[in-house]
């Protein structure tokens, strides 16, 4: 799949913006604080409904405006495919084929995208919440079905978050009905994502085993908030350490076991990455992002389209020679760079828009 053409309206620093892309190696080349990462997060939000910088909403508009807009034409081996979306004071509204989507889980999933941006180099070392994200923002792609059980999920957490906050005598009954749908859609995450965790363990550890000369092996576990042994009866399980913990719950006025707490942890022949060196963090974090492409790959068909924001100066030469070795012309890359000059290996045919001041020019090389 690639990225035919995107206009912009009212997001960030740009007004109004059409531009069309390469079908290869698209390079958006400026200093810092033109409007680059702009147009790469404009294409990020057209493809998650989402943006990867903020949570806030206000954020993506444009000063004094209220509203926004993006318009995507997307090529797909099934045919061209537009994709719109408009934010405004009451929420989002997705169209795919100029047909307004009831559900955002109906939207995501069209345009699929990989994201490698220097924060994600903290995915290894960083806080518990980095690895959640990273499995919601992959598994919501390729499984529509993840991004339902976990809307529900959090939905029913936050009922029941509320209402420990709330009550000062407790119904039993009701918090057992929550505790019910809450164990039903929490186990259905936890098996979503051992199944993701073992697709990907088997794509990483391949390009971690070429990345590093053949002489080391990637595993990943799954660390959940409580112990299991059998997923045949893990809603079970859920409920027993729910009821378990409902003490420390009330006292507490959250609910303290669940995917909401669960955690990520990857191992470099048998010893904990967490205590790697600077260098393995950047192999396994490239490995594990190679990975995703060939795991998208595997499950829709077709190759995703890969964002690198400001992350190849964060890249020595044989790590980025890996990354363009893989993308070649078959994927779609959008870079996000200030500079040209350690840029190795480029394709011949490419696209370089020059960014100063949310103003763009462009050359085809």
């Amino acid at each position: 799949m690639w990225l035919k053409s995107l206009q912009i309206q009212h997001f960030r620093n740009y007004e109004q913006l059409t531009i069309d892309f390469h079908q290869g190696l698209n390079v958006f080349l400026g200093q810092n604080a033109q409007g680059k990462t702009n147009i790469l997060e404009a294409i990020y939000f057209l493809a998650l409904t989402r943006s990867h910088r903020t949570r806030t909403d206000k954020d993506l508009l444009q000063f004094n405006q209220s509203t926004l807009s993006l318009q995507g034409v997307l090529e797909r081996t099934s045919g061209t495919i537009p994709l719109d979306i408009h934010l405004t004071e009451k929420g989002r509204i997705t169209k795919v084929n100029h047909l307004k989507q009831s559900k955002l889980s109906d939207y995501i999933g069209h345009m699929n995208v990989v994201l490698f941006a220097p924060e994600d180099l903290q995915l290894i070392k960083g806080a518990p919440a980095l690895r959640r994200k990273f499995m919601d923002v992959e598994l919501g792609q390729i499984k529509p079905i993840y991004l339902s059980d976990l809307t529900n999920y959090n939905h029913t957490l936050k009922q029941r978050n509320a209402y420990l906050k709330s009550t000062e005598k407790v119904d039993e009954n009701f918090l057992s009905v929550l505790d019910q749908q809450l164990a039903e859609y929490g186990s259905r995450v936890i098996l979503h994502r051992l199944e993701f965790l073992k697709k990907l363990e088997e794509f990483g550890s391949q390009k971690v085993y070429e990345l590093s000369n053949h002489i080391e092996q990637l595993t990943i576990q799954y660390q959940a908030s409580f112990n299991f042994t059998d997923t045949d009866n893990l809603i079970d399980t859920f409920l027993t350490e729910l009821s378990n913990c409902r003490k420390r719950d009330l006292f507490k006025k959250n609910t303290g076991v669940g995917p909401h707490r669960d955690d990520i942890a990857f191992f470099i022949n048998d010893m904990n990455a967490h205590y790697g060196s600077q260098g393995q963090h950047r192999s396994l974090v490239l490995s594990l992002k190679l990975a995703e492409i060939e795991l998208m790959k595997e499950i829709t068909r077709e190759y995703p389209i890969l964002l690198l924001d400001d992350v190849m100066s964060e890249l020595d030469n044989g790590r980025q020679l890996k990354l363009l070795e893989t993308i070649s012309n078959t994927i779609q890359t959008f870079i996000t760079t200030t500079s040209l000059d350690h840029l190795v290996n480029l394709p011949e045919s490419l696209k370089i828009f020059h960014i100063q001041a949310g103003n763009i020019s462009d050359t085809q090389e």
